[in-house]
């Protein structure tokens, strides 16, 4: 069982508000956000500061911010994380290659040169301890600007976040995210896990 049970969508009408967008990046109210309306200053900071990191300002496109959020939350090893990234990322438009090789990212075909600098700045900004050194840094200033960085970086952060939440949590995984979960992940072996809702 969740460490602490989410309360109903309804809850915070505020919350429920600022929590419609979420219908278009994942199709449902994640229940790590109706968890945390048990404060709902917590929530309602939680969507706004989602919303400002996911907002395009550059080149850095929408796919290529949830697949960010994929790599650091596989690094982190939240698997609640690593589902809903995955899925927004195929609600964003993300190619069909890249869905199915995000594994293999640093050396499939479907990924650019651009991609696998920003893909391994979130795999090194995800470890501990922080493996972000000149060499990430000189091959994210060959493909990126500076706003574009502090966008992924608002990305790795804000799933840093997410993904101590929601692994400590044990947040129960939504059907929509364990579709995703299992078409995409499941065959490098990703499944449910402490999320499943009974444990």
């Amino acid at each position: 069982m969740p460490l602490v049970n989410s309360l109903a969508p309804d809850h915070s009408p505020e919350t429920k508000k600022l929590a419609e967008f979420f219908n278009e990046t994942l199709g449902f109210c994640p229940n790590s956000v109706l968890t945390m309306q048990h404060r709902p200053a917590i929530s309602k900071a939680f969507i706004n500061l989602n919303k400002a990191v996911m907002a395009n300002e550059g080149r850095v496109t929408s796919a290529l911010k949830r697949m960010i959020a994929w790599v650091g939350s596989n690094a982190a090893g939240c698997r609640y994380c690593q589902a809903h990234a995955i899925r927004a990322a195929e609600r964003y438009g993300a190619e069909q290659d890249q869905l199915d090789n995000i594994w293999e990212y640093r050396t499939h075909p479907a990924f650019s040169d651009a991609d696998r600098a920003a893909l391994d700045f979130s795999l090194a900004a995800s470890q501990v301890p922080n493996a972000v050194d000149e060499e990430i840094k000189l091959r994210l200033y060959e493909h990126w600007n500076e706003g574009e960085i502090v966008e992924m970086l608002g990305v790795i952060s804000l799933f840093g976040y997410l993904n101590r939440w929601n692994d400590s949590m044990g947040t129960s995984i939504e059907d929509g995210a364990v579709e995703s979960g299992e078409q995409y992940l499941g065959k490098h072996g990703w499944e449910k896990g402490k999320h499943d809702g009974t444990r």
